[in-house]
């Protein structure tokens, strides 16, 4: 049997040390023995007489009035407004290992870029040549490889994860921008979104094809409280919106927030468009789509702040109305790349009778739009509530209208009038 040994009061306590000391230091400190008395202890000097002196009277102080509370403190979140750097999580001498794995990581990264700085010599080298004596298959392999490893000399260093994992990455570097989209292609967001808008069919209702190459997310503010004391008391913050998930229509009400993350650093021109697939169609007995948002000629870059500025300036955005009487509506946010990525286009304002019925292979056929050569998109679903009542009445300014299952007919209708007893 294993026997347990209750430790005196007097052991070091290593929970307590800071993360900069190490282990050998504490308990050298803790397991030191006192200094010895010095052989001729000094004697007190004789005190002064001196007169009594009157008591001071105590000060009083203010008390507060009523409970006061402590309120946690809690440090702001790293940012590039509130930037904080690396430090090493051990002391160095605590785990040699840890040491020697960093010591190697820094002589990879310096040979690295070593060899780097003598490719872009070669480089140069080769450019200042004229354009005939070039060898242009050479230089452009000289020029990728230069790529790959602006990349790989710090892609192990552990400042530069530090920093792209906290929000501290800066965009102008290729080793930032090539860890933000390993970690949105490799990390879920990516596979949660096209999972949700292949499950939803928005892929092919919508568009044949969609492979994305920036990083979409939006934000619309928290549902209401279901207290109806609470509705007009509690202030309702922005939440991220997951693909795929179902909103209220109170919650969608004013434009949302757009955030954007590219990987390219030239400034390139996108169109945004916001389309409702479930919208019913009586005529044809079938769904038709509306246009609810639009917005082209929108220049973006890694370099982009988020949120994106104000895009409200051409045709208008329409808070989602999902009909009474009809099962959830897909919403699809889709922010294209225009066919020429510097040159504007000119597409004509949507007024409020064009957006029913809103064709949009058509339209991307006739602008050269194409989902397969990149962009951004996210979705969400919505169902009927009181909220779209209003939406039509003060919104749109139309009658509100009813949609429902037509009734089976009934074989024994003319059966059930008639005397079952003679």
């Amino acid at each position: 049997m294993l026997a347990l040994r209750r430790l005196p009061r007097y052991a070091p306590k290593l929970v307590s040390v800071r993360g900069n000391a190490t282990v050998e230091a504490a308990s050298t400190q803790a397991s030191a023995p006192p200094p010895p008395p010095p052989a001729n202890p000094p004697t007190p000097a004789p005190a002064k007489e001196t007169a009594p002196e009157e008591p001071a009277e105590p000060q009083q102080t203010e008390q507060p009035k009523g409970k006061q509370r402590q309120w946690p403190t809690r440090r702001p979140p790293i940012s590039l407004e509130r930037p904080r750097e690396w430090c090493r999580p051990l002391a160095k001498g605590v785990e040699p290992a840890y040491d020697y794995a960093l010591r190697y990581i820094l002589r990879d990264a310096a040979f690295v870029k070593k060899e780097l700085e003598e490719l872009q010599a070669k480089v140069k080298a080769e450019e200042a040549k004229p354009e005939g004596e070039r060898d242009e298959q050479a230089l452009e392999e000289m020029r990728k490889k230069v790529r790959v490893l602006e990349i790989q000399g710090e892609a192990n260093l552990p400042d530069v994860r530090w920093k792209a994992r906290n929000g501290m990455a800066d965009m102008s570097k290729p080793i930032y921008r090539h860890l933000a989209e390993q970690k949105w292609r490799e990390e879920g967001d990516l596979d949660l979104l096209m999972e949700r808008i292949y499950q939803m069919k928005v892929v092919p209702d919508m568009l044949p094809e969609l492979h994305p190459s920036l990083d979409l997310r939006i934000r619309y503010l928290e549902p209401p409280p279901k207290s109806n004391y609470l509705r007009t008391r509690v202030k309702r913050k922005l939440r991220q919106v997951e693909p795929g998930s179902f909103l209220v229509p109170e919650q969608t009400r004013r434009p949302p927030e757009i955030y954007t993350t590219l990987f390219h650093t030239d400034t390139r021109l996108y169109t945004l468009l916001m389309v409702d697939l479930d919208v019913p169609d009586s005529d044809s007995q079938s769904f038709t789509t509306y246009l609810h948002w639009m917005q082209p000629n929108v220049p973006l870059s890694a370099f982009t702040q988020s949120p994106t500025v104000s895009l409200d300036t051409h045709t208008r955005y329409v808070p989602p109305h999902p009909q009474r009487g009809t099962p959830y509506h897909r919403y699809v946010l889709l922010v294209l790349p225009q066919s020429s990525p510097t040159e504007p286009i000119d597409i004509p304002v949507f007024q409020d009778s064009e957006r029913l019925g809103f064709n949009f292979r058509a339209f991307a056929e006739h602008y050269g739009f194409d989902g397969a050569r990149g962009g951004g998109a996210h979705m969400w679903r919505e169902v009927w509530d009181e909220t779209v009542s209003h939406i039509y009445k003060f919104t749109l300014k139309q009658d509100e209208p009813r949609f429902g299952k037509m009734p089976k007919p009934d074989p024994y209708a003319d059966l059930k009038h008639k005397k079952k007893y003679l």
